[in-house]
């Protein structure tokens, strides 16, 4: 189970983190208002929540609020909450055809939820040693444990059994738009993929009345059949409602229903996924990027738990909704697709289509407007038209090193990257400010993510070592700094991913407050609580042979989205911005912030 930490250390890590954002005045009133609190009203709230948490064994503390916090949110769910993943291409180059790879992607993903659904996916294990554990041995002896028993059986060799509790929204699920708080719909009867092209609807079965998957070919031979229809894009495509605020939408859905709309909606919520197949090919990276994040708003519903999109010349990628789960489940996803589709795809470059009638097969959703729908749709793409123009998109790739460097060094890599944004925005910004760092805590029941917290007093002094004083410093001080911050990093990423971070409780405490109706206690209404939670950079990793790119959009108006990989030999970044940050020379300043370390760490003299 998810361990509630206690309060004192909650409240020492949170001022830890304080520190480097606040001068020492501020510092000192921050800090005696911390005391307060956790002398006082927190620690009621701390025993309520500790009981709150030993009467609902079977879930978390945090996944009532964390639910909530994402359901009563009232920004557009695109920009704001949808991250991206684009799929590597085929190795087989063939096979990156738009159709073919539409095709076997479809298939994989079918294949993927049936063996989910029969109990037959393996189970999800974080190897911390991975020889040992991740072998065939181990798994034939852990099979024969009683299950109330293995998890200590695969603790013993260091493998963490992780939370798959939100796997079952990946499929026929959908966030459906509520005043003041949205619902989770899933119905796992639905036998149809909604598949989007030019802005038109349309689904067919892909799961037949014995709930076996369709022919491969004949699914080869309907997705065919979309690709080739020429109806003309609608002149009030519905794909911008699902952009808009979730008030707005809401009415706007209530107004969809009561004008006979319900089947053709339903229709949409309850599919087993959007396919969503663009009419252009991929220019680079940045176009990529902004493809997969928003897309052009038409031919995408960005309230299904996930949209597989592929262009023109079979690009990939997923783009998801946030709240039912977390990266973690969407990789694992994302990597069984991928392996399947290019290791044992079902149709080639010479598969034939099936011969059969796609024109009944498929059905092409209609839906009835009103004036009052179709002005709401106009204005939601007046705003999605306007926060795309607004929004930045920058990449880079570091090519002078990555993992194995780093780790021949003996710094941890993750703690490299993340000192070069605290480098890169001291240089750019001149200052130290709120970053936020996502780490999955799904090595508990019903975990989400906890906060890593980079920015230090570690970091700051090390930042500040490189970009303001850097002929004061011989290589070998700058070394130290750098397995300084390393060390710390490190601490705080276990603490994280073991629970015991401070964010996450310290929210679920002010959410226990709200929800009993108790005053706002003084702690959460201080200036430092809000910076520290308005997070300018906000960051979030991953690595697989799957993925070629990840990213998501800015949390706050003033602030960076970076999506960043960490690869044996190169680091690549993804950066999104509004116009109040420039994205272009963020980048440039962390790539001379990563060239500064690399060289020190290598023993070279570092030019300012």
């Amino acid at each position: 189970r998810l361990p509630v930490p206690k309060l004192e250390d909650t409240i020492r890590r949170y001022l830890n983190a304080q520190k480097p954002l606040l001068n020492d005045d501020q510092f000192r009133k921050t800090e005696e208002i911390a005391h307060h609190f956790e002398k006082g009203i927190g620690r009621d709230l701390h025993e309520q929540l500790v009981a709150q948490d030993n009467q609902n064994k079977h879930t978390s503390y945090i996944t009532g609020p964390w639910f909530d916090m994402y359901l009563k949110a009232r920004e557009p769910v695109v920009f704001n909450f949808n991250p991206f993943m684009s799929f590597n291409p085929d190795p087989n180059s063939e096979y990156n055809d738009q159709l073919i790879r539409a095709t076997n992607m479809t298939v994989s993903t079918i294949r993927f939820m049936k063996t989910f659904r029969a109990g037959y996916l393996e189970p999800e294990v974080f190897h911390l040693n991975p020889e040992k554990s991740d072998t065939q041995i181990f798994k034939n002896i852990i099979r024969f444990v009683p299950s109330s028993l293995s998890w200590y059986g695969a603790y013993m060799v260091n493998a963490y059994p992780l939370d798959m509790s939100q796997y079952f929204r990946l499929f026929n699920s959908t966030r459906l738009p509520k005043l003041n708080r949205d619902e989770l719909y899933t119905d796992e009867k639905a036998k149809h993929l909604l598949v989007l092209r030019n802005g038109n609807f349309y689904v067919f079965d892909v799961i037949d009345r014995d709930g076996n998957m369709l022919k491969p070919s004949e699914i080869h031979a309907h997705l065919k059949y979309i690709l080739s229809d020429n109806s003309p894009a609608p002149a009030f495509p519905l794909g911008y409602l699902s952009s808009e605020n979730r008030d707005t939408w809401a009415l706007l859905r209530k107004n969809l229903l009561d004008n006979g709309n319900e089947e053709a909606l339903h229709k949409v919520n309850s599919a087993v996924f959007c396919l969503s197949l663009d009419d252009f090919p991929i220019k680079d990276l940045v176009h990529l990027s902004h493809t997969m994040l928003h897309g052009d708003g038409a031919n995408r519903w960005y309230d299904k738990s996930f949209n597989l999109i592929i262009t023109k010349d079979g690009t990939a990628g997923v783009n998801f909704e946030h709240s039912w789960g977390d990266g973690v489940a969407v990789l694992r996803f994302h990597n069984e697709i991928f392996k399947d589709s290019t290791k044992a795809p079902v149709i080639s470059p010479q598969s034939q289509p099936a011969s059969v009638d796609s024109s009944r097969a498929v059905q092409k959703l209609d839906f009835k407007l009103n004036d009052a729908l179709k002005a709401g749709i106009t204005k939601a793409k007046q705003k999605f038209d306007a926060t795309v123009e607004a929004l930045s998109l920058n990449l880079m790739q570091f090519n002078e090193g990555g993992k194995e460097l780093l780790k021949q060094k003996k710094v941890s890599p993750d703690a490299v990257v993340q000192l070069a944004f605290q480098m890169a925005f001291l240089r750019q910004y001149n200052q130290t400010v709120a970053t936020y760092e996502s780490c999955s805590t799904a090595a508990f029941k019903h975990g989400r993510t906890e906060t890593i917290r980079p920015a230090s007093i570690h970091t700051k002094k090390c930042a500040e070592a490189f970009v303001r004083e850097l002929s004061k410093h011989s290589t070998e001080e700058l070394q130290k700094l750098i397995v300084e911050c390393s060390k710390y990093h490190g601490r705080l990423t276990k603490e994280a991913a073991m629970g015991q971070g401070f964010d996450r409780h310290l929210f679920g405490l002010r959410y226990l407050a709200l929800s009993k109706g108790i005053t706002l206690p003084d702690f959460y209404q201080d200036e430092a609580y809000a910076r520290l939670n308005h997070n300018i950079i906000s960051t979030s990793t991953l690595a697989s042979p799957a993925v070629q790119l990840g990213g998501f959009g800015p949390v706050v108006s003033d602030g960076f989205g970076v999506g960043y990989q960490v690869n044996d030999d190169w680091i690549g970044c993804n950066v999104s911005s509004y116009p109040a940050r420039n994205g272009k020379e963020f980048l440039q300043c962390i790539c001379k912030s990563l060239e500064d370390v690399f060289n020190v760490l290598k023993g070279k003299k570092v030019g300012s």
